[in-house]
Protein backbone atom coordinates (compact mmCIF):
# COMPACT_ATOMS: atom_id res chain seq x y z
CA UNK A 1 0.00 0.00 0.00
CA UNK A 2 1.15 3.54 -0.86
CA UNK A 3 1.25 5.48 2.60
CA UNK A 4 2.80 8.60 1.10
CA UNK A 5 3.87 10.43 -1.73
CA UNK A 6 6.42 13.10 -1.45
CA UNK A 7 7.18 15.55 -4.46
CA UNK A 8 9.67 18.49 -5.36
CA UNK A 9 10.46 20.59 -7.54
CA UNK A 10 7.99 18.84 -10.34
CA UNK A 11 6.53 21.23 -13.00
CA UNK A 12 4.01 23.90 -11.05
CA UNK A 13 5.01 21.94 -7.36
CA UNK A 14 7.65 23.34 -5.19
CA UNK A 15 7.19 20.92 -2.48
CA UNK A 16 4.44 18.48 -1.28
CA UNK A 17 4.01 15.46 0.61
CA UNK A 18 0.70 13.65 -0.32
CA UNK A 19 -0.82 11.31 2.60
CA UNK A 20 -2.74 7.87 1.60
CA UNK A 21 -4.57 5.49 3.50
CA UNK A 22 -5.70 2.38 3.24
CA UNK A 23 -9.61 2.16 0.84
CA UNK A 24 -10.81 4.94 -1.27
CA UNK A 25 -8.73 8.19 -1.67
CA UNK A 26 -9.66 10.67 -3.88
CA UNK A 27 -7.94 13.65 -5.37
CA UNK A 28 -10.00 16.87 -6.47
CA UNK A 29 -9.24 20.54 -7.37
CA UNK A 30 -9.80 22.97 -9.58
CA UNK A 31 -8.78 22.75 -13.10
CA UNK A 32 -4.44 23.25 -13.66
CA UNK A 33 -4.80 23.03 -9.61
CA UNK A 34 -1.51 20.16 -10.51
CA UNK A 35 -3.71 16.99 -10.32
CA UNK A 36 -2.15 15.75 -13.76
CA UNK A 37 1.12 16.15 -12.42
CA UNK A 38 0.75 14.13 -9.38
CA UNK A 39 -0.08 11.56 -11.55
CA UNK A 40 2.75 12.39 -13.63
CA UNK A 41 5.02 11.63 -10.37
CA UNK A 42 3.40 8.42 -10.03
CA UNK A 43 4.24 8.10 -13.32
CA UNK A 44 8.27 7.98 -12.56
CA UNK A 45 7.94 5.92 -9.53
CA UNK A 46 6.99 3.00 -12.28
CA UNK A 47 9.60 3.38 -15.11
CA UNK A 48 8.10 6.27 -17.26
CA UNK A 49 10.15 8.24 -18.89
CA UNK A 50 12.04 10.98 -16.95
CA UNK A 51 12.71 14.73 -18.58
CA UNK A 52 14.32 17.47 -17.90
CA UNK A 53 11.14 19.44 -18.85
CA UNK A 54 9.50 18.13 -15.86
CA UNK A 55 11.68 20.35 -13.48
CA UNK A 56 10.31 23.48 -11.71
CA UNK A 57 11.53 26.78 -13.32
CA UNK A 58 14.82 27.86 -11.05
CA UNK A 59 15.98 24.40 -9.65
CA UNK A 60 18.44 22.03 -10.07
CA UNK A 61 15.85 18.88 -9.95
CA UNK A 62 13.03 16.99 -9.35
CA UNK A 63 12.39 14.48 -6.99
CA UNK A 64 9.58 11.96 -6.26
CA UNK A 65 9.70 9.60 -3.32
CA UNK A 66 6.96 6.82 -2.51
CA UNK A 67 7.14 5.44 0.74
CA UNK A 68 4.88 1.88 0.66
CA UNK A 69 4.06 -0.30 3.20
CA UNK A 70 4.81 -3.97 1.87
CA UNK A 71 5.20 -6.18 4.94
CA UNK A 72 2.27 -8.89 3.52
CA UNK A 73 4.32 -8.98 0.55
CA UNK A 74 6.30 -12.06 0.72
CA UNK A 75 7.18 -12.19 -2.95
CA UNK A 76 8.27 -8.34 -3.10
CA UNK A 77 10.28 -8.82 0.20
CA UNK A 78 12.15 -12.52 -1.87
CA UNK A 79 12.56 -10.64 -5.15
CA UNK A 80 14.33 -7.59 -3.16
CA UNK A 81 16.82 -9.98 -0.52
CA UNK A 82 17.71 -11.43 -3.77
CA UNK A 83 18.47 -8.50 -5.15
CA UNK A 84 20.63 -7.39 -2.09
CA UNK A 85 18.26 -4.90 -1.21
CA UNK A 86 17.59 -5.08 2.16
CA UNK A 87 13.36 -4.01 3.38
CA UNK A 88 11.71 -4.76 6.77
CA UNK A 89 8.40 -4.32 5.39
CA UNK A 90 8.45 -0.31 4.61
CA UNK A 91 9.56 0.59 1.16
CA UNK A 92 10.84 3.92 -0.21
CA UNK A 93 11.22 4.37 -3.92
CA UNK A 94 12.89 7.43 -5.45
CA UNK A 95 13.71 8.94 -8.56
CA UNK A 96 15.87 12.27 -9.52
CA UNK A 97 15.36 14.25 -12.39
CA UNK A 98 18.35 16.76 -13.38
CA UNK A 99 17.11 20.45 -14.74
CA UNK A 100 20.33 20.47 -17.34
CA UNK A 101 19.46 18.69 -20.64
CA UNK A 102 21.02 15.78 -21.37
CA UNK A 103 21.57 14.56 -17.76
CA UNK A 104 20.64 11.65 -16.17
CA UNK A 105 17.70 10.86 -14.23
CA UNK A 106 18.50 8.33 -11.02
CA UNK A 107 16.47 5.64 -9.00
CA UNK A 108 16.77 4.18 -5.60
CA UNK A 109 14.71 1.29 -3.34
CA UNK A 110 15.35 1.70 0.04
CA UNK A 111 18.33 4.07 -0.47
CA UNK A 112 20.28 1.15 -2.44
CA UNK A 113 20.81 2.49 -6.20
CA UNK A 114 19.06 0.97 -9.27
CA UNK A 115 18.32 1.04 -12.92
CA UNK A 116 15.44 2.39 -14.35
CA UNK A 117 13.84 -0.55 -15.11
CA UNK A 118 14.51 -1.79 -11.71
CA UNK A 119 12.51 1.12 -10.37
CA UNK A 120 10.09 0.41 -12.88
CA UNK A 121 9.86 -3.44 -12.08
CA UNK A 122 9.25 -3.22 -8.25
CA UNK A 123 6.88 -0.04 -8.93
CA UNK A 124 5.09 -1.66 -10.79
CA UNK A 125 4.04 -4.65 -8.45
CA UNK A 126 2.82 -2.13 -6.06
CA UNK A 127 0.96 0.37 -8.08
CA UNK A 128 -1.34 0.35 -11.45
CA UNK A 129 -2.10 3.29 -13.11
CA UNK A 130 -5.84 3.58 -15.20
CA UNK A 131 -6.54 6.23 -17.08
CA UNK A 132 -7.54 7.07 -20.84
CA UNK A 133 -4.54 5.65 -22.18
CA UNK A 134 -4.73 2.19 -19.92
CA UNK A 135 -8.26 1.94 -21.09
CA UNK A 136 -7.57 2.05 -25.03
CA UNK A 137 -4.66 -0.65 -23.61
CA UNK A 138 -8.13 -2.54 -23.57
CA UNK A 139 -9.23 -2.39 -27.11
CA UNK A 140 -6.39 -4.63 -28.02
CA UNK A 141 -6.80 -8.27 -28.37
CA UNK A 142 -4.10 -9.72 -25.97
CA UNK A 143 -5.58 -7.19 -23.67
CA UNK A 144 -8.65 -9.29 -23.57
CA UNK A 145 -7.46 -12.53 -23.68
CA UNK A 146 -4.75 -11.94 -20.83
CA UNK A 147 -7.83 -10.15 -19.05
CA UNK A 148 -9.94 -13.94 -19.42
CA UNK A 149 -6.97 -15.69 -18.62
CA UNK A 150 -6.69 -13.78 -15.09
CA UNK A 151 -10.70 -14.26 -14.24
CA UNK A 152 -10.65 -17.98 -15.30
CA UNK A 153 -7.17 -18.51 -13.39
CA UNK A 154 -5.83 -20.28 -16.36
CA UNK A 155 -2.37 -19.44 -15.49
CA UNK A 156 -0.83 -22.72 -15.58
CA UNK A 157 -3.20 -23.62 -18.66
CA UNK A 158 -1.87 -20.66 -20.09
CA UNK A 159 2.07 -21.36 -19.42
CA UNK A 160 1.79 -25.04 -20.54
CA UNK A 161 0.74 -24.17 -24.13
CA UNK A 162 3.46 -21.15 -24.01
CA UNK A 163 5.68 -24.47 -23.22
CA UNK A 164 4.60 -26.08 -25.81
CA UNK A 165 4.40 -24.12 -28.21
CA UNK A 166 8.48 -23.30 -27.89
CA UNK A 167 9.10 -27.51 -28.13
CA UNK A 168 7.35 -27.18 -31.01
CA UNK A 169 8.95 -24.49 -32.37
CA UNK A 170 12.14 -25.77 -31.89
CA UNK A 171 11.23 -28.87 -33.14
CA UNK A 172 10.80 -27.38 -36.31
CA UNK A 173 13.38 -25.08 -36.48
CA UNK A 174 15.80 -28.37 -36.18
CA UNK A 175 13.60 -29.72 -39.44
CA UNK A 176 14.32 -26.66 -41.22
CA UNK A 177 17.73 -26.10 -40.26
CA UNK A 178 18.74 -29.59 -40.93
CA UNK A 179 16.94 -29.52 -44.28
CA UNK A 180 18.79 -26.49 -45.24
CA UNK A 181 22.21 -27.77 -44.31
CA UNK A 182 21.20 -31.12 -46.24
CA UNK A 183 20.01 -28.73 -49.50
CA UNK A 184 23.25 -26.56 -49.04
CA UNK A 185 25.31 -29.78 -49.13
CA UNK A 186 23.83 -31.39 -52.33
CA UNK A 187 24.09 -27.98 -54.28
CA UNK A 188 28.29 -28.21 -53.07
CA UNK A 189 28.61 -31.82 -52.88
CA UNK A 190 31.50 -31.66 -55.54
CA UNK A 191 33.34 -29.08 -53.84
CA UNK A 192 33.46 -30.67 -51.11
CA UNK A 193 34.39 -34.37 -52.03
CA UNK A 194 37.13 -32.25 -54.44
CA UNK A 195 37.85 -30.09 -50.84
CA UNK A 196 37.46 -33.43 -48.57
CA UNK A 197 39.82 -35.81 -51.55
CA UNK A 198 42.86 -33.15 -51.68
CA UNK A 199 43.01 -32.30 -47.67
CA UNK A 200 42.51 -35.76 -46.98
CA UNK A 201 45.27 -37.45 -49.67
CA UNK A 202 47.83 -35.13 -47.97
CA UNK A 203 47.54 -36.94 -44.65
CA UNK A 204 48.19 -33.38 -42.71
CA UNK A 205 49.52 -32.78 -39.11
CA UNK A 206 49.25 -30.36 -36.56
CA UNK A 207 53.29 -28.64 -36.64
CA UNK A 208 54.05 -30.89 -39.76
CA UNK A 209 55.57 -27.31 -40.92
CA UNK A 210 56.99 -26.46 -38.07
CA UNK A 211 58.89 -29.48 -38.25
CA UNK A 212 59.94 -29.91 -41.88
CA UNK A 213 60.68 -26.01 -41.72
CA UNK A 214 63.36 -27.12 -39.12
CA UNK A 215 64.70 -30.02 -40.93
CA UNK A 216 64.68 -28.34 -44.37
CA UNK A 217 67.14 -25.67 -42.81
CA UNK A 218 69.51 -27.99 -41.54
CA UNK A 219 69.81 -29.44 -44.82
CA UNK A 220 70.73 -26.82 -46.45
CA UNK A 221 73.59 -26.28 -44.17
CA UNK A 222 74.48 -29.30 -43.68
CA UNK A 223 78.34 -28.27 -44.64
CA UNK A 224 78.49 -25.17 -42.83
CA UNK A 225 77.05 -27.44 -39.86
CA UNK A 226 79.49 -29.98 -40.44
CA UNK A 227 82.24 -27.22 -39.79
CA UNK A 228 81.17 -25.50 -36.80
CA UNK A 229 80.52 -28.69 -34.78
CA UNK A 230 83.92 -29.82 -35.79
CA UNK A 231 85.53 -26.72 -34.07
CA UNK A 232 83.62 -27.67 -30.96
CA UNK A 233 84.72 -31.45 -31.15
CA UNK A 234 88.38 -30.95 -31.70
CA UNK A 235 88.57 -28.15 -29.10
CA UNK A 236 86.94 -31.04 -26.60
CA UNK A 237 88.87 -33.62 -27.22
CA UNK A 238 91.01 -33.40 -30.22
CA UNK A 239 94.65 -33.93 -28.71
CA UNK A 240 96.52 -33.05 -25.66
CA UNK A 241 95.65 -29.46 -26.07
CA UNK A 242 92.13 -30.26 -25.87
CA UNK A 243 89.95 -28.78 -23.20
CA UNK A 244 88.97 -32.28 -22.14
CA UNK A 245 92.51 -33.55 -21.89
CA UNK A 246 93.92 -30.11 -20.08
CA UNK A 247 91.04 -30.34 -17.83
CA UNK A 248 92.01 -33.63 -16.97
CA UNK A 249 95.28 -32.62 -15.94
CA UNK A 250 94.10 -30.42 -12.91
CA UNK A 251 93.14 -34.00 -11.14
CA UNK A 252 96.46 -34.48 -9.78
CA UNK A 253 96.87 -31.08 -7.75
CA UNK A 254 93.39 -31.13 -6.47
CA UNK A 255 93.61 -34.29 -4.63
CA UNK A 256 96.99 -32.97 -2.99
CA UNK A 257 95.07 -30.26 -2.31
CA UNK A 258 92.20 -31.97 -0.27
CA UNK A 259 94.60 -34.59 1.41
CA UNK A 260 96.40 -31.76 2.69
CA UNK A 261 93.37 -29.23 3.56
CA UNK A 262 90.23 -31.08 3.45
CA UNK A 263 88.01 -27.86 3.52
CA UNK A 264 89.32 -27.73 -0.36
CA UNK A 265 86.72 -30.49 -0.84
CA UNK A 266 84.19 -28.01 -2.97
CA UNK A 267 86.70 -27.20 -5.50
CA UNK A 268 86.71 -31.03 -5.73
CA UNK A 269 83.07 -30.97 -6.70
CA UNK A 270 83.20 -28.10 -8.80
CA UNK A 271 85.68 -29.45 -11.00
CA UNK A 272 84.43 -33.12 -11.03
CA UNK A 273 81.19 -31.02 -12.58
CA UNK A 274 83.28 -29.04 -14.73
CA UNK A 275 84.87 -32.46 -16.17
CA UNK A 276 81.96 -34.19 -16.65
CA UNK A 277 79.80 -31.17 -18.22
CA UNK A 278 82.60 -30.97 -21.05
CA UNK A 279 82.58 -34.44 -21.77
CA UNK A 280 78.74 -34.58 -22.10
CA UNK A 281 78.98 -31.38 -24.73
CA UNK A 282 81.87 -33.24 -26.18
CA UNK A 283 79.12 -36.51 -26.62
CA UNK A 284 76.23 -34.31 -27.41
CA UNK A 285 78.01 -32.68 -30.25
CA UNK A 286 79.66 -35.67 -32.00
CA UNK A 287 76.31 -37.54 -31.87
CA UNK A 288 74.77 -34.27 -33.22
CA UNK A 289 77.91 -34.01 -36.06
CA UNK A 290 77.24 -37.67 -36.55
CA UNK A 291 73.85 -36.99 -37.71
CA UNK A 292 73.79 -34.46 -40.13
CA UNK A 293 73.12 -35.51 -43.34
CA UNK A 294 74.48 -34.46 -47.34
CA UNK A 295 70.95 -35.72 -48.91
CA UNK A 296 70.17 -33.66 -52.02
CA UNK A 297 67.16 -35.92 -52.75
CA UNK A 298 65.66 -35.85 -49.19
CA UNK A 299 66.21 -31.86 -49.20
CA UNK A 300 64.13 -31.74 -52.61
CA UNK A 301 61.14 -34.30 -50.86
CA UNK A 302 60.94 -31.58 -47.69
CA UNK A 303 61.03 -28.52 -50.30
CA UNK A 304 58.25 -30.34 -52.17
CA UNK A 305 56.24 -31.34 -48.85
CA UNK A 306 56.65 -27.74 -47.86
CA UNK A 307 55.00 -26.01 -50.98
CA UNK A 308 52.25 -29.12 -50.95
CA UNK A 309 51.68 -27.76 -47.00
CA UNK A 310 51.81 -23.74 -47.70
CA UNK A 311 49.39 -24.03 -50.67
CA UNK A 312 46.92 -26.16 -49.10
CA UNK A 313 47.22 -23.71 -45.89
CA UNK A 314 46.89 -20.81 -47.78
CA UNK A 315 43.81 -22.11 -50.02
CA UNK A 316 41.85 -23.83 -47.21
CA UNK A 317 42.19 -21.52 -43.96
CA UNK A 318 44.93 -19.73 -43.47
CA UNK A 319 47.22 -22.59 -41.66
CA UNK A 320 47.77 -26.10 -41.43
CA UNK A 321 44.76 -26.39 -38.30
CA UNK A 322 42.60 -24.26 -40.39
CA UNK A 323 42.86 -26.51 -43.46
CA UNK A 324 42.78 -29.85 -41.59
CA UNK A 325 39.49 -28.11 -40.06
CA UNK A 326 38.43 -27.35 -43.37
CA UNK A 327 38.96 -31.08 -44.51
CA UNK A 328 36.77 -32.71 -41.50
CA UNK A 329 33.76 -30.08 -42.08
CA UNK A 330 33.87 -30.63 -45.69
CA UNK A 331 33.66 -34.82 -45.02
CA UNK A 332 31.08 -34.02 -41.95
CA UNK A 333 28.98 -32.26 -44.56
CA UNK A 334 29.42 -34.65 -47.38
CA UNK A 335 28.62 -37.62 -44.38
CA UNK A 336 25.30 -35.36 -44.05
CA UNK A 337 23.55 -36.72 -47.69
CA UNK A 338 23.97 -39.87 -46.41
CA UNK A 339 22.57 -39.64 -42.57
CA UNK A 340 20.17 -36.84 -43.12
CA UNK A 341 17.51 -38.51 -43.86
CA UNK A 342 17.66 -40.73 -40.71
CA UNK A 343 17.78 -37.82 -39.30
CA UNK A 344 14.77 -36.04 -40.54
CA UNK A 345 12.77 -39.17 -39.76
CA UNK A 346 13.84 -38.90 -36.10
CA UNK A 347 12.82 -34.99 -36.00
CA UNK A 348 9.78 -35.86 -38.04
CA UNK A 349 8.52 -37.94 -35.47
CA UNK A 350 9.61 -35.59 -32.54
CA UNK A 351 7.33 -32.77 -34.23
CA UNK A 352 4.51 -35.09 -34.18
CA UNK A 353 4.96 -35.29 -30.87
CA UNK A 354 5.30 -31.81 -30.08
CA UNK A 355 2.25 -31.07 -32.62
CA UNK A 356 0.14 -33.20 -30.21
CA UNK A 357 1.38 -32.39 -27.03
CA UNK A 358 0.44 -28.62 -28.07
CA UNK A 359 -2.69 -29.57 -29.01
CA UNK A 360 -3.57 -31.26 -26.15
CA UNK A 361 -2.19 -28.24 -23.99
CA UNK A 362 -4.36 -25.98 -26.44
CA UNK A 363 -7.39 -27.81 -26.09
CA UNK A 364 -7.40 -27.27 -22.11
CA UNK A 365 -7.06 -23.81 -22.36
CA UNK A 366 -9.63 -23.64 -24.52
CA UNK A 367 -11.91 -25.39 -22.28
CA UNK A 368 -11.01 -23.58 -19.68
CA UNK A 369 -11.40 -19.98 -21.81
CA UNK A 370 -14.67 -20.99 -23.02
CA UNK A 371 -15.99 -21.51 -19.25
CA UNK A 372 -14.63 -18.39 -18.00
CA UNK A 373 -16.09 -16.19 -20.94
CA UNK A 374 -19.18 -17.35 -20.44
CA UNK A 375 -19.03 -16.51 -16.48
CA UNK A 376 -16.88 -13.06 -17.37
CA UNK A 377 -19.76 -12.11 -20.01
CA UNK A 378 -22.38 -12.62 -17.35
CA UNK A 379 -20.07 -10.72 -14.53
CA UNK A 380 -19.55 -7.61 -16.47
CA UNK A 381 -23.37 -7.68 -17.56
CA UNK A 382 -24.69 -7.49 -14.28
CA UNK A 383 -22.15 -4.58 -13.54
CA UNK A 384 -23.02 -2.22 -16.50
CA UNK A 385 -26.22 -0.93 -15.37
CA UNK A 386 -24.65 0.03 -11.92
CA UNK A 387 -22.42 1.83 -13.97
CA UNK A 388 -25.03 4.04 -16.14
CA UNK A 389 -25.82 1.74 -18.56
CA UNK A 390 -28.96 -0.17 -17.62
CA UNK A 391 -29.06 -1.63 -21.01
CA UNK A 392 -25.67 -2.47 -21.92
CA UNK A 393 -24.82 -6.58 -23.03
CA UNK A 394 -21.16 -7.45 -22.73
CA UNK A 395 -20.03 -10.81 -24.46
CA UNK A 396 -17.38 -12.54 -24.96
CA UNK A 397 -16.46 -14.02 -28.35
CA UNK A 398 -13.62 -16.72 -29.12
CA UNK A 399 -12.77 -16.27 -32.31
CA UNK A 400 -10.19 -19.32 -33.38
CA UNK A 401 -6.71 -18.27 -34.63
CA UNK A 402 -5.53 -19.43 -38.29
CA UNK A 403 -2.25 -20.95 -36.73
CA UNK A 404 -2.26 -21.39 -33.22
CA UNK A 405 0.34 -19.70 -31.22
CA UNK A 406 1.94 -19.48 -27.85
CA UNK A 407 -0.92 -17.84 -26.82
CA UNK A 408 -3.13 -20.80 -27.50
CA UNK A 409 -5.68 -21.57 -30.14
CA UNK A 410 -7.99 -18.74 -30.16
CA UNK A 411 -8.11 -14.79 -29.34
CA UNK A 412 -10.70 -13.46 -27.26
CA UNK A 413 -13.07 -10.32 -28.40
CA UNK A 414 -14.84 -8.78 -25.80
CA UNK A 415 -17.95 -7.60 -27.73
CA UNK A 416 -20.83 -4.68 -26.44
CA UNK A 417 -23.84 -3.46 -27.39
CA UNK A 418 -24.63 -0.50 -24.78
CA UNK A 419 -28.13 0.89 -26.28
CA UNK A 420 -31.32 -1.46 -26.44
CA UNK A 421 -31.71 -2.89 -30.17
CA UNK A 422 -28.22 -2.74 -31.43
CA UNK A 423 -26.01 -5.79 -32.16
CA UNK A 424 -23.17 -6.60 -29.96
CA UNK A 425 -19.70 -5.19 -31.76
CA UNK A 426 -16.42 -5.13 -30.63
CA UNK A 427 -15.44 -2.86 -27.77
CA UNK A 428 -12.89 -0.77 -29.96
CA UNK A 429 -16.05 -0.06 -32.77
CA UNK A 430 -18.75 1.14 -30.34
CA UNK A 431 -17.29 2.38 -26.74
CA UNK A 432 -16.52 6.23 -26.43
CA UNK A 433 -14.03 6.94 -23.55
CA UNK A 434 -16.20 7.31 -20.83
CA UNK A 435 -18.39 4.72 -21.57
CA UNK A 436 -14.92 2.25 -22.53
CA UNK A 437 -13.64 3.05 -18.85
CA UNK A 438 -16.70 2.06 -17.38
CA UNK A 439 -16.15 -1.09 -18.85
CA UNK A 440 -12.64 -1.10 -17.70
CA UNK A 441 -14.01 -0.58 -14.20
CA UNK A 442 -16.31 -3.23 -14.55
CA UNK A 443 -13.77 -5.17 -15.50
CA UNK A 444 -11.57 -4.28 -12.47
CA UNK A 445 -14.38 -4.72 -9.88
CA UNK A 446 -14.73 -8.34 -11.13
CA UNK A 447 -11.12 -8.92 -11.03
CA UNK A 448 -10.41 -6.96 -8.03
CA UNK A 449 -9.57 -10.20 -5.79
CA UNK A 450 -7.32 -11.72 -8.46
CA UNK A 451 -5.32 -8.85 -9.02
CA UNK A 452 -1.64 -9.22 -7.41
CA UNK A 453 -1.41 -5.04 -7.55
CA UNK A 454 -1.89 -3.49 -4.34
CA UNK A 455 -2.56 0.01 -5.06
CA UNK A 456 -4.56 0.92 -8.05
CA UNK A 457 -4.77 4.87 -9.82
CA UNK A 458 -7.91 5.94 -11.49
CA UNK A 459 -7.48 8.98 -13.99
CA UNK A 460 -10.41 10.63 -15.88
CA UNK A 461 -12.15 7.31 -15.47
CA UNK A 462 -15.06 10.06 -14.49
CA UNK A 463 -14.56 11.36 -18.26
CA UNK A 464 -17.98 12.06 -20.01
CA UNK A 465 -20.03 11.00 -16.99
CA UNK A 466 -22.19 12.71 -14.89
CA UNK A 467 -25.41 12.88 -12.48
CA UNK A 468 -26.37 9.48 -11.36
CA UNK A 469 -23.67 7.80 -13.26
CA UNK A 470 -21.53 9.33 -11.36
CA UNK A 471 -22.69 7.83 -8.17
CA UNK A 472 -22.50 4.74 -9.48
CA UNK A 473 -18.72 5.03 -10.75
CA UNK A 474 -18.26 6.37 -7.40
CA UNK A 475 -20.07 3.08 -5.70
CA UNK A 476 -18.18 0.78 -8.05
CA UNK A 477 -14.53 2.69 -6.85
CA UNK A 478 -15.36 1.95 -3.17
CA UNK A 479 -16.21 -1.42 -3.85
CA UNK A 480 -12.74 -2.09 -5.46
CA UNK A 481 -11.36 -0.33 -2.26
CA UNK A 482 -12.41 -3.60 -0.45
CA UNK A 483 -9.62 -5.54 -1.79
CA UNK A 484 -7.21 -2.98 -3.26
CA UNK A 485 -6.11 0.59 -2.02
CA UNK A 486 -7.68 3.01 -4.67
CA UNK A 487 -6.62 6.69 -5.54
CA UNK A 488 -8.93 8.26 -7.63
CA UNK A 489 -8.39 11.91 -9.48
CA UNK A 490 -12.07 13.01 -9.78
CA UNK A 491 -13.77 16.34 -10.77
CA UNK A 492 -16.76 14.80 -10.07
CA UNK A 493 -18.42 15.43 -6.81
CA UNK A 494 -20.48 12.36 -6.68
CA UNK A 495 -17.35 10.05 -6.66
CA UNK A 496 -15.42 12.15 -4.52
CA UNK A 497 -18.14 11.80 -1.89
CA UNK A 498 -17.52 8.19 -1.98
CA UNK A 499 -14.10 8.47 -0.71
CA UNK A 500 -12.75 7.28 2.20
CA UNK A 501 -10.21 10.07 2.39
CA UNK A 502 -10.08 13.00 0.40
CA UNK A 503 -7.43 15.25 -0.79
CA UNK A 504 -7.67 18.70 -2.24
CA UNK A 505 -5.19 20.38 -4.36
CA UNK A 506 -4.87 23.91 -4.94
CA UNK A 507 -2.46 26.28 -6.77
CA UNK A 508 -1.74 29.79 -5.51
CA UNK A 509 1.04 32.60 -5.69
CA UNK A 510 3.94 32.04 -3.89
CA UNK A 511 7.38 34.37 -3.51
CA UNK A 512 5.54 35.24 -7.34
CA UNK A 513 5.78 31.68 -8.78
CA UNK A 514 2.89 29.65 -9.22
CA UNK A 515 2.24 26.37 -7.08
CA UNK A 516 0.84 23.78 -5.87
CA UNK A 517 -0.06 22.25 -2.63
CA UNK A 518 -2.18 20.00 -1.04
CA UNK A 519 -4.60 19.31 2.29
CA UNK A 520 -6.13 16.10 3.25
CA UNK A 521 -10.12 17.46 4.10
CA UNK A 522 -12.93 16.29 6.02
CA UNK A 523 -16.09 17.49 7.89
CA UNK A 524 -16.88 20.82 7.10
CA UNK A 525 -13.85 21.87 4.99
CA UNK A 526 -14.70 18.85 2.71
CA UNK A 527 -18.26 19.50 2.77
CA UNK A 528 -17.20 22.86 1.33
CA UNK A 529 -14.95 20.84 -1.52
CA UNK A 530 -17.88 18.90 -2.43
CA UNK A 531 -20.04 21.54 -2.78
CA UNK A 532 -17.58 23.50 -4.57
CA UNK A 533 -17.50 21.05 -7.54
CA UNK A 534 -21.08 20.73 -7.31
CA UNK A 535 -21.16 23.76 -9.65
CA UNK A 536 -23.04 26.25 -7.60
CA UNK A 537 -21.92 28.95 -4.90
CA UNK A 538 -20.21 26.64 -2.18
CA UNK A 539 -21.04 29.23 0.42
CA UNK A 540 -24.66 28.97 -0.38
CA UNK A 541 -26.89 26.90 2.13
CA UNK A 542 -28.60 24.99 -0.78
CA UNK A 543 -24.72 23.63 -2.22
CA UNK A 544 -23.79 22.83 1.33
CA UNK A 545 -26.91 21.10 1.87
CA UNK A 546 -26.32 18.87 -1.51
CA UNK A 547 -22.80 18.14 -0.58
CA UNK A 548 -23.82 16.92 2.97
CA UNK A 549 -26.10 14.57 1.23
CA UNK A 550 -24.20 13.13 -1.32
CA UNK A 551 -21.53 12.51 1.89
CA UNK A 552 -24.42 11.21 4.10
CA UNK A 553 -25.15 8.50 0.45
CA UNK A 554 -21.75 7.41 0.79
CA UNK A 555 -22.01 6.05 4.27
CA UNK A 556 -25.11 3.71 3.41
CA UNK A 557 -22.80 2.31 0.21
CA UNK A 558 -19.65 0.00 0.43
CA UNK A 559 -18.26 -0.10 3.69
CA UNK A 560 -14.92 0.91 4.37
CA UNK A 561 -12.05 -0.81 4.71
CA UNK A 562 -10.41 -2.74 7.27
CA UNK A 563 -8.29 -0.25 8.08
CA UNK A 564 -10.04 3.26 8.94
CA UNK A 565 -7.87 6.02 7.01
CA UNK A 566 -7.45 8.58 9.84
CA UNK A 567 -7.70 12.74 9.49
CA UNK A 568 -3.88 13.90 9.07
CA UNK A 569 -2.85 17.25 7.55
CA UNK A 570 -1.13 16.90 4.74
CA UNK A 571 2.41 18.25 5.92
CA UNK A 572 4.60 20.37 3.88
CA UNK A 573 8.01 19.88 2.63
CA UNK A 574 10.93 22.18 2.58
Amino acid sequence: MLTELRIRNLAIIDAVTLPLAPGFNVLSGETGAGKSIIVGALGLLIGERASSDLVRTGAEKAVVEGTFDVADRRDLLEALDQRGIECDGTLVLKREVPAAAGGRARAWVNGAPVTASLLAEVGRALVNVHGQHEAQALLEPEAQLRILDAFGEATVEREAVALAHARLAEAQDAIRHLQSRRDEAAKRADWLAHVAQEIGAAQLKEGEDERLDEEARRLTHAEELEGLVREVTEALEGGDEAAVARLGHLQKPLAALQRIDPSTVRLQELYDAAYYALEELAREAQAYADGIERDPARLDEVERRRDLLFRLAKKYGGSIAGAIETGRAAKAELELLDTAGLDLRGLETRVAEAEAAFGAAAARLTAKRRKAATALAKAVEARLPDLGMPDGRFLVELPGRSTPSALGAEDAEFRVALNVGHEARPLARVASGGELARVMLALKTILARLDGVPTLIFDEVDAGIGGRTGLLVGDAMREVAGHHQVFAITHLPQIAARAHHHIVVQKAAKGGVTTSDVRVVEGDPRVDEIARMLGGDAESATSREHARELLATAQGGVGRPGVAPGGQRARKRA
